[in-house]
């Protein structure tokens, strides 16, 4: 059987085409007793908008495309549903690319959205090819979520505050009675910010000399080559703060590899608070950079956007806390 039409609707509630679509519209021109019919009939008839034919007459799809820095990066999962509840409430829907196969594939994947014609597109997290996000920024309203870059005067900027988080648990680490700490570190915006906080937090307290950076990147396997290479040195560190909280699973297992108790000889610090950090036998202290309302507030950022294409951008910042759990403890006695 065919599925009903518009057409169908209105004949069941004895009224015309154009008053279903004032109906289906929401219109407040439609007396109550005809939209009750109209809405009677739908139910009824089991009836669903062609989602097509409603673009083709808002000039709108309903759609807002988003592209992904890494999907195998567990911190988007939470700003992904703080975005997408909030862009659900508006009626708009959510496409999703993801940047490291755009990066395999040499396609740029804005480029598809623009030719989808979605009504925004939010960048999450730092994205390989800059460029391609300028040129699509200059055709359809853009947020950029989860990091600071790139910075273009169209583009809105909605993220945590990396660097105040980084100070957060590199102060954490100092009031136990840490005085030689690592920080594995990472590329980027957001590898430098946290960079810097841990940097500003040591150098105020007097232990610039003995603290130590190790450059990685985002992932487990980089957190767990890191933390061997500074477990291998002459004066290991008695607590490591990693750039995120895949890096510091990596440590952990570089940890227990090695004979440390985590955090009896080496303590740990991760951070944006995901799932991972939260399993029972990890349990890592953390830094939560507020995701889900990074994502609820870059939808909304969107939504200002497409209303008032023209208005300032806007640089919104989340406060982090730290969430203390079972990896950081005073250091051993001898150290």
């Amino acid at each position: 059987m065919r599925p009903p039409t518009i057409r169908d609707v209105a004949a069941r509630a004895g009224v015309s085409k154009s008053l279903v679509s004032l109906v289906l519209r929401g219109s407040d021109s439609v007396r109550p007793e005809k939209r009750q019919a109209v809405l009677a009939a739908i139910d009824e008839l089991g009836y669903r908008p062609n989602a097509a034919a409603r673009s083709l007459s808002e000039r709108r799809t309903r759609t807002v495309g988003v592209l992904l820095n890494d999907m195998r990066n567990p911190w988007f999962v939470e700003l992904l549903d703080g975005l997408n509840s909030r862009l659900y409430d508006s009626g708009l829907h959510m496409l999703l690319a993801d940047g490291h196969l755009n990066r395999r594939l040499g396609e740029d994947l804005t480029r598809t959205f623009a030719e989808l014609r979605v009504d925004g597109l939010v960048a999450v997290g730092t994205l390989q090819d800059p460029q391609a996000l300028r040129a699509a920024a200059g055709r359809i309203p853009t947020v950029v979520a989860g990091t600071r870059e790139p910075d273009l005067p169209e583009v809105d900027i909605v993220t945590g505050d990396d660097e105040h988080g980084a100070r957060l648990a590199t102060e954490h680490l100092i009031a136990l009675g840490h005085r030689h700490i690592a920080h594995i570190a990472g590329h980027g915006a957001v590898g430098e910010l946290r960079r810097r906080g841990f940097e500003t937090a040591v150098r105020e307290h007097g232990l610039a000399g003995t603290a130590v950076v190790e450059q990685s990147d985002l992932t487990e396997e980089g957190g767990y080559r890191a933390t061997v290479r500074l477990l291998s040195r002459p004066r290991r560190p008695t607590a490591v703060f990693a750039v995120n909280d895949m890096a510091c699973v990596g440590a952990l297992s570089a940890a227990e590899e090695s004979g440390l108790r985590v955090p009896r000889d080496l303590s740990l610090v991760g951070y944006d608070n995901t799932y991972l950090s939260r399993l029972r036998h990890l349990w890592l202290t953390t830094v939560d950079n507020a995701s889900h309302e990074v994502g609820r507030r870059a939808a909304q950022r969107l939504l200002d956007r497409i209303d008032h294409p023209d208005r300032p951008r806007t640089v919104d910042l989340t406060a982090p806390y730290l969430e203390v759990r079972a990896t950081t403890a005073p250091p051993p006695g001898d150290a």
